[in-house]
């Protein structure tokens, strides 16, 4: 049997498990996904001490797992974050290698959505899933500022955010975890009054199917995007690099 998983802090609202244990169903594969809960990164040393194919790795070790890998691809270092881990053999020690397969599924659901007027972003977080996304906005050539708890060089703090910054930002993404299950009346602290149908909110949280964020937005006529198309399309990209 195959050993698959994913790495994480809490994990009770993952689609992981299901949407991977369905796929080895209808394909026939002798494989399972199980769900690492870690208290801290340190733990990862006894996950590591087990027999794996692959594992996926979530908030918020994107980035504190990096050390204690033995290679990252050019891609996942340019980004600075991984949420995939290949195993394999090198010299009969296991060769473990970090990929970023969240810009692909990002860029994906993206770009069908953005129109010409979408040309500044806001990206909320600055957490190892904000790097995937920013890394697609400068492919795409989106300018974008961060917004965070605390100001800094590009990085604009929650309290700083005005109606015209919002107005003039018409391209807002959510890659904290507010919100997501089961804290489903939390959500990012902006001037929702600004959202107007030029908007385009997109949440990477998929489970609920609505965030709060999502919610304030769509009843502003903005269009809203949740993360569940992004897992999908990431999560095949992933299941290429273990197979490969």
């Amino acid at each position: 049997m195959l050993h698959y998983g994913l790495i994480g802090k809490s994990l009770k609202h993952s689609f992981s498990k299901d949407y991977f244990t369905s796929k080895f169903e209808k394909a026939h594969i002798d494989a399972d996904y199980s769900l690492c809960e870690l208290a801290n990164i340190e733990e990862i040393k006894e996950v590591f001490s087990k027999q794996w194919q692959g594992l996926n790795v979530t908030i918020p070790y994107k980035k504190q797992i990096i050390p204690f890998l033995n290679e990252v691809d050019d891609l996942a270092t340019k980004i600075g974050a991984i949420n995939t881990i290949q195993f394999s053999k090198k010299d009969g020690q296991t060769w473990l290698k970090g990929f970023n397969t969240d810009v692909i599924g990002f860029e994906t659901t993206l770009k069908p959505l953005l129109q010409t007027h979408h040309t500044h972003a806001l990206v909320l977080g600055t957490g190892g899933a904000s790097k995937a996304v920013t890394y697609v906005l400068n492919k795409l050539s989106i300018s974008y500022v961060y917004v965070s708890r605390e100001a800094g060089l590009n990085k604009l703090g929650y309290d700083e955010l005005t109606s015209k910054i919002i107005s003039t930002h018409t391209l807002i993404i959510n890659t904290t975890p507010l919100g997501m299950f089961p804290d489903l009346e939390s959500y990012p602290d902006i001037p929702y009054h600004a959202i107007s149908e030029k908007h385009l909110l997109y949440d990477l949280i998929y489970n609920p199917v609505k965030t709060q964020f999502l919610l304030q937005g769509e009843a502003r006529g903005a269009t809203i995007k949740n993360g569940l198309e992004m897992l999908i399309n990431q999560a095949e990209a992933a299941y290429k690099i273990w197979n490969q």
